[in-house]
């Protein structure tokens, strides 16, 4: 009798796409998945270490997995919180057996095999390699989330950016690309699944290749991709990095329709000052030149940013050059956070001085003007037919989204009436949301 595993999967797509690749060997080496706690043997928790209240949804589920646990199975903590808080994990969570770090998944049987249930450990059984491993010792795996009719490919992992607030470097390490070949590889793999959106991913996508020593890497990928599967219909890029959107990547964003007119670049603020305490480009005059020249040369362009509020020194003259730019630009879609204080970042001598309520304050202020440009942009549509990509149906509507909504972070399409989940469907869209939109399917 084969043994069943229940896993936990926290954070963003970058960690789904570990854990559906821990799942696959796992699965590879006889275990069996489960969705109920109580008939598992081992326990998985794939932890978020991001920031603050992402570490304490991690800890919670460890703890509550850990009081619930039987004497037949093993809890093991990996991802992301465990590769900088293994010591911490360790001793605020009695019960875990075993720890593996986000960057050896790939060791998760190797792991599992080691351990026995009911024994009491010292202290749990590490895998946890300093090394970069991307792209060497992945065992062949393939390195997509799919959910549905779209997935996610990790493309990189790491990051070599300055950011002063962000603990990814600490966590992930320095960036480390993918071989092409492989990832054209998968891309044909995911084609043959019948996959309509591949979602590409990694903490930047733009540098994609830089290691490698190519340049415009991510340009280059996308023309391998477009040859080598180009029966995938939607093709959508996450997490570009301002200042590394090249003329060469808007062109081909430009000249290929199956790559969707979207594109997440997270500029974390507009104020030059601001962006200089971050150590992020604050070359503002590149951004509004560059975001001009994309929508010239892409028409219908979404454009989705994220914005951190309540940054160390941050004063109101500082934040109001934020609203403002937000009203002049029009995004389509906007993620706001505040300020997430972490220790052993380049920001940690700057303190968290501005108050949590000011912090708040100013979070409901951008988000309130945001949801005014998200509604007008939405209206924009109304009367146009859109291709609806269907992903489920409830109590007589069909739901989708459009090209410009990404999945799980955008709004959704509410169609009337039943549509084949999994398809792209033309529908003329009849109402607007501050986030969402209604439709009825175009019949032949």
């Amino acid at each position: 009798m084969s043994k069943r595993f229940y896993l936990v999967s926290l954070g963003c797509a970058k960690n789904t796409v570990d854990s559906q690749s821990m799942a696959s060997l796992l699965q590879e080496a006889g275990f069996e998945p489960t969705d109920r706690q109580k008939e598992a043997d081992v326990l998985i928790v794939n932890t978020c270490g991001f920031i603050g209240p992402a570490r304490q949804e991690s800890l919670d589920t460890l703890r509550d997995l850990a009081r619930h646990k039987k004497k037949h199975q093993l809890l093991v903590a990996a991802g992301c919180l465990t590769e900088r808080y293994r010591q911490q994990v360790a001793q605020e969570v009695p019960g875990i057996d075993g720890i593996l770090g986000t960057r050896r998944w790939m060791d998760i049987v190797d792991l599992v095999q080691q351990l026995r249930p009911g024994r009491k450990y010292p202290e749990p059984l590490y895998h946890l390699p300093e090394t970069p491993t991307v792209g060497k010792d992945e065992k062949g795996v393939l390195r997509a989330a799919i959910q549905g009719a779209s997935a996610y490919l990790k493309i990189a992992d790491g990051c070599r950016r300055p950011c002063a607030f962000c603990a990814i470097p600490l966590i992930k390490g320095t960036a480390v690309s993918r071989p092409p070949e492989v990832i054209l590889q998968e891309a044909r793999i995911l084609q043959d699944e019948g996959v309509k959106e591949l979602l590409l991913i990694a903490q930047d996508t733009t540098d994609y290749g830089h290691d490698l020593g190519m340049k415009d890497g991510l340009a280059t990928l996308l023309e391998g991709i477009l040859r080598e599967a180009p029966e995938i219909p939607w093709i959508r890029i996450l997490y570009a990095y301002p200042g590394y959107v090249t003329d060469r990547l808007i062109e081909v964003m430009a000249n290929h329709p199956q790559i969707v007119p979207y594109l997440d670049m997270p500029l974390q603020h507009a104020h030059p000052q601001t962006l200089r305490r971050m150590r992020r480009p604050s070359n503002m005059e590149w951004v509004y030149q560059t975001l001009a020249k994309m929508r010239a040369a892409i028409p219908n362009l979404a454009l989705r940013t994220t914005f951190i509020v309540g940054y160390p020194g941050e004063t109101e003259e500082e934040f109001q050059t934020l609203l403002d730019f937000v009203q002049e630009i029009q995004f389509d879609h906007v993620g706001i956070f505040t300020f997430s204080f972490e220790k052993g970042t380049a920001s940690e001598p700057l303190g968290d001085p501005i108050p949590a309520e000011v912090k708040q304050e100013r979070l409901a202020r951008l988000a309130e003007v945001q949801e005014r440009v998200s509604l007008a942009r939405n209206q924009s549509y109304v009367g146009q037919i859109q291709p609806v990509l269907i992903e489920g149906f409830d109590r007589g509507i069909a739901i989708g989204r459009a090209p410009h909504d990404a999945p799980e972070i955008d709004g959704l399409v509410f169609v009337e009436g039943e549509a084949p989940v999994g398809e792209i469907v033309p529908v003329r869209i009849t109402g607007a949301m501050t986030h969402d939109l209604t439709g009825v399917l175009v019949r032949p």
